[in-house]
């Protein structure tokens, strides 16, 4: 007996090698070797004689061998390949039937009759009532989807696994009811947990989905600080700008202006320097005329730094700008505060009458850069042309 069962494991091994596609990630030979190890198990608690045992295990050996032909219909294609394994190795006719009604008892829908086909049958399905029951079940289903058989989702796979366990399977023999039943229910419960946590999860993700749609939809407060927010970012950032420029033309003119001063005029009191005078003259007036622009483009306005209750009641000073509050007690100015924080409606009229100031201050800077960058290119030139022209009548 044990000769032709280690032929049989031999057999089975070779024969997943050479012709069993790697997209059987479940049903492949360790499978196989966890099925004969679970049939031992029940035989071991069974009252067997020992042609049944023989019959049983290799069954459990050749019962998964027809997927090296096709996936639906495995079994009748098992019960060829092991008909003829057995038949090469001169078994008798009793114990060929006995092999194959044992393999056709795993299929699916078979109801076993006999003490055999039960064993082979909870051997079948041992992996329900094992620890690595969760690894074996998700590679069946990447399996059934690598064959496009079906894909299942995860939260499919549980619901499916949770049918089978309640609707479909169910346990044959009195060992495996007794032995594996309490281990199956353990995994059901997790099952249901994993099922009922996802569940869970799914109606949180659903909830924030609805409210942030709600928010988005029907509470436009966030498009409007966001407008607010960028829009004064930007008047600021052209304020940092304007400042810039007006510090390049500073540093421009007084280098020009230092230049001049140092090099230029102790050279004038010189007969033959005189010819340079005009065009010293207008270089350095027009560089003074740029520094006086430069800095009246960013002199600060000064404020009075005080307002009344009146006029806050008004909506007609702007408390956001702290020159309109400096001086003021803090008291008075939380008290100014709070009256524009309590009214909506306030606290977007202040932000719209801080962008208008901030707006009106820019102007005045670009238009006073303007003028200054004018000034400065009309002083260049005439300089230019003042220099070209004493040269050319001396």
């Amino acid at each position: 007996m044990n000769n032709l069962i280690e032929k049989a494991d031999d057999f089975v091994l070779n024969l997943f090698k050479e012709k069993l596609p790697n997209t059987y990630i479940y049903h492949n030979y360790q499978h196989t070797q966890r099925v004969v190890k679970s049939t031992k198990e029940l035989i071991a608690n069974s009252e067997i004689n020992v042609k049944q045992e023989e019959a049983l295990l290799l069954a459990a050996w050749l019962h998964d061998t027809g997927y090296t032909k096709t996936f639906k219909g495995h079994e009748k294609e098992s019960v060829k390949i092991a008909r003829n394994f057995l038949e090469e190795n001169n078994a008798t006719p009793e114990l060929i039937n006995e092999v194959v009604n044992n393999i056709e008892a795993t299929k699916i829908d078979a109801t076993p009759e006999t003490l055999s086909e039960k064993i082979i049958k909870d051997a079948d399905s041992s992996h329900f009532a094992k620890d690595y029951f969760e690894d074996t079940s998700e590679l069946l289903r990447q399996e059934l989807e690598l064959h496009n058989i079906k894909n299942f989702t995860t939260g499919e796979w549980i619901q499916e696994n949770i049918r089978m366990f309640t609707e479909k399977h169910k346990f044959y023999t009195d060992y495996a009811n007794e032995e594996w039943g309490p281990k199956k229910e353990e995994n059901l419960l997790e099952l249901i947990e994993t099922k009922n946590k996802q569940e869970k999860k799914l109606k949180k993700e659903e909830a924030k989905a609805r409210m942030k749609a709600r928010y988005k939809n029907d509470n436009p407060e966030r498009s409007i600080q966001t407008l607010f927010r960028v829009t004064l970012r930007n008047h600021i950032k052209l304020s940092d700008i304007a400042d810039t420029k007006a510090n390049i033309l500073l540093s421009v003119n007084a280098i020009i202006i230092s230049l001049a001063l140092a090099n230029m005029i102790p050279k004038l009191d010189a007969a033959s320097n005189k010819h340079l005078l005009i065009p010293t003259l207008i270089l350095i007036l027009f560089s003074v005329a740029s520094i006086i622009l430069s800095v009246l483009s960013t002199r600060p306005q000064v404020t009075s730094g005080e307002f009344t209750k009146e006029q806050v009641k008004n909506r007609e000073v702007n408390l956001l700008f702290f020159g309109n509050s400096h001086k003021m007690p803090f008291e008075q100015f939380k008290w100014g505060m709070k009256e524009i924080i309590k009214d909506k409606d306030y606290v977007y009229e202040s932000l719209m009458l801080d962008l208008h100031l901030l707006g009106k201050v820019l102007h005045r800077k670009y238009k006073i850069l303007r003028i200054t960058y004018t000034v400065f290119m009309i002083g260049i030139i005439s300089s230019v042309i003042a220099f070209v022209g004493a040269f050319y009548l001396m």
